[in-house]
């Protein structure tokens, strides 16, 4: 049985927005970083919670799921994102910068129209924390149709919670004990 993708994003996942007061999560600390393209004199705050380093890399390492990156970060999520979580290095899905000015412009998460064909029929858990009804409505038709698909929506102030990937890994002994019987 090939693993499932576990698609992870970056902002309000790993990187939380702040709150209405400007304040970020107590448990994140402040770094400053330098996204490809960007001019060297005006680099970007981010906050990262350390402790998600240890947890992703774990799970990550488990066997239990395929990452790739799915995030507007694209290949900065493994150049810059991951080495500040330790985390080992992973694919990303390349992408494309979308001219839009909403993440919903069809009403669903715009990446979605590049995840659905480049996953084909394999399984996914996918965490993000923009998902709209109509994701889920996607997600449960895919299961549905015989293509386990999991979609994990942290809160977006406070990011990715031990508990977002006990779910990930319950689904995915879910599928294995499934694929035995």
């Amino acid at each position: 049985m090939p693993l499932p993708y576990l698609l992870l994003d970056v902002d309000g996942v790993l990187i939380p927005f702040p709150a209405s007061d400007g304040s970020t999560p107590p448990t994140h600390v402040r770094h400053t970083v330098l996204p490809a393209g960007r001019d060297p004199d005006n680099p970007v705050p981010i906050w990262l919670n350390p402790t998600h380093g240890p947890l992703l890399a774990g799970f990550l390492t488990s066997g239990l799921v395929a990452p790739v990156w799915c995030t507007s970060w694209r290949k900065d999520a493994t150049t810059i994102v991951g080495p500040l979580l330790g985390l080992p290095e992973f694919p990303y899905l390349d992408l494309p910068r979308p001219e839009i000015t909403t993440s919903h412009p069809n009403g669903y998460l715009w990446k979605r129209d590049h995840v659905e064909p480049w996953l084909g029929e394999s399984a996914v858990a996918w965490v993000d924390d923009d998902f709209t009804n109509l994701d889920h409505a996607w997600a449960a038709e895919r299961t549905a149709k015989g293509t386990p698909t999991l979609l994990v929506q942290p809160d977006p102030h406070l990011g990715l919670q031990p508990e977002h990937l006990t779910e990930v890994i319950t689904w995915v002994s879910q599928l294995r004990r499934a694929r035995v019987a």
